[in-house]
C-alpha cells in the first residue's frame, strides 16, 4: 500500500482533481494544490495516498496543523504506515520521535525504490559509502582473506561487489525483497535472506539453527543505520553475529551533534558519535576507527556521515581479554 500502488483513488472525478492539484504543485502554488485535493477526498474519503499528498502539499504551503491532521488520517486508514507518516508527523513537531521507522515503510520504499536505486544513487547523488567502507576495512584490518563476510542490509550489493574477493563465504540480508532480488541478479552472494535489523536478534531473521551465531569474522552495515533511530538492536545482532576478534564496518549520517539520534527531514536519522560509540561498547565492540566524510549529496547539498571499524572484543590467541 504505497503511494506509487495507490496512484490512483478508484473514482476519475476524484482522480482528475488529484491530477490538477499535483500539476499546481509542480507550480509552486501548494495552496491550491491542497484546495483541490481536499476536494479529491471529499469523493474519496478513504484513499491513503491522497491524504498523505494532502500533507505535502499542506507543509508545502507552511499550513503544517493541515498537514498533522491529513497524516493522522493517512495513519488511520493505512496503521502499518507504508507511508511514513509517523515519520513526518515527527519531522512537523506533531510527535515524538520513533525509534525507529515503520518497518512497513523502509520494506515499501526500498522496493519501490530498487529497479533504479544503483542509478540513482551512484550517478545521480554521488553515494560513494561502499568503496569507502570496503577502503576502511583494507586500511584497517591486516587479514586480506575472510572465512565469512555477513552484509547486513545489503541493498542490491554495492558493497558485497567490493569485498567478494576478500569473501570465503558472502551472505547478504535486507529487508526489501525487491532489493535483494536485484543482488542475486549480480551473484555475488552465497547466501541472501530477508531480515528487520530493527528487530531482536530471534525475530530479526538473521539467526536459525543453520546459521548460527559468532559465525562472520566480519560484519557490514552500509548506509543502512539511518533508517534505524535506536541503535542498539542492530549492535546487539552484530554482537552475537560476529566471532570473538571479528570486525564490524558500518556507516551513519553524521549529526554532528550531542543528541544520540536525530530524524532530518528526508526521514532519515542521523547519529552522534558518542551515542555510536556507546551503543559500540555496550555490545562488546571497541571502535578502531571514525572517519568522518561526505556520503552522498542530497537536494544538491553534501550530506556528512562517519565510517566506523570495530573490533568485537574477546579472547586473544595468547587467552587475554582484546
Amino acid at each position: 500500500m504505497t503511494i506509487a500502488s495507490q496512484h490512483s483513488s478508484g473514482d476519475i472525478l476524484a482522480d482528475r482533481r488529484a491530477d490538477y492539484a499535483r500539476m499546481l504543485a509542480e507550480g509552486g502554488d501548494f495552496s491550491g494544490a491542497a484546495e483541490l485535493m481536499e476536494q479529491a477526498l471529499e469523493i474519496s474519503p478513504d484513499w491513503a495516498a491522497g491524504w498523505y499528498h494532502l500533507a505535502e502539499y499542506a507543509e508545502k504551503a507552511a499550513n503544517r496543523k493541515a498537514a498533522a491532521a491529513a497524516l493522522g488520517r493517512v495513519l488511520a486508514l493505512a496503521p502499518e504506515d507504508p507511508f511514513g507518516a509517523t515519520l513526518r508527523l515527527a519531522v512537523l513537531g506533531a510527535a515524538d520521535v520513533p525509534a525507529a521507522p515503520p518497518s512497513r515503510y523502509v520494506e515499501q520504499l526500498f522496493d519501490d525504490y530498487a529497479q533504479r536505486f544503483d542509478t540513482a544513487l551512484v550517478d545521480k547523488l554521488d553515494y560513494s559509502v561502499p568503496q569507502k567502507l570496503a577502503a576502511l576495512v583494507d586500511e584497517g584490518i591486516e587479514t586480506r582473506h575472510f572465512a565469512h563476510v555477513t552484509d547486513l542490509g545489503c541493498g542490491t550489493g554495492l558493497f558485497g561487489e567490493r569485498i567478494r574477493e576478500r569473501a570465503a563465504f558472502l551472505e547478504g540480508f535486507d529487508l526489501s525483497a525487491n532489493m535483494l532480488a536485484k543482488a542475486r541478479e549480480k551473484r555475488v552472494y552465497d547466501r541472501l535472506a530477508q531480515a528487520d535489523l530493527s528487530l531482536s536478534p530471534e525475530d530479526s531473521g538473521v539467526f536459525d539453527p543453520a546459521h548460527a551465531v559468532e559465525r562472520a569474522d566480519l560484519a557490514s552495515a552500509a548506509d543502512v543505520l539511518m533508517y534505524l533511530g535506536n541503535l542498539a538492536p542492530v549492535f546487539v545482532i552484530a554482537a552475537r553475529l560476529v566471532a570473538a576478534g571479528g570486525h564490524f564496518a558500518f556507516s551513519v549520517e553524521d549529526a554532528e551533534a550531542e543528541e544520540a539520534y536525530v530524524l532530518r527531514p528526508s526521514l532519515r536519522y542521523a547519529h552522534g558519535e558518542g551515542y555510536v560509540r556507546e551503543c559500540a561498547q555496550e555490545a562488546g565492540f571497541t571502535v578502531l576507527e571514525s572517519r568522518q566524510t561526505v556520503i552522498r549529496t542530497d537536494a544538491g547539498a553534501p550530506v556528512t556521515g562517519r565510517l566506523y571499524l570495530a573490533r568485537r572484543r574477546g579472547p586473544t590467541p595468547g587467552g587475554s581479554a582484546g
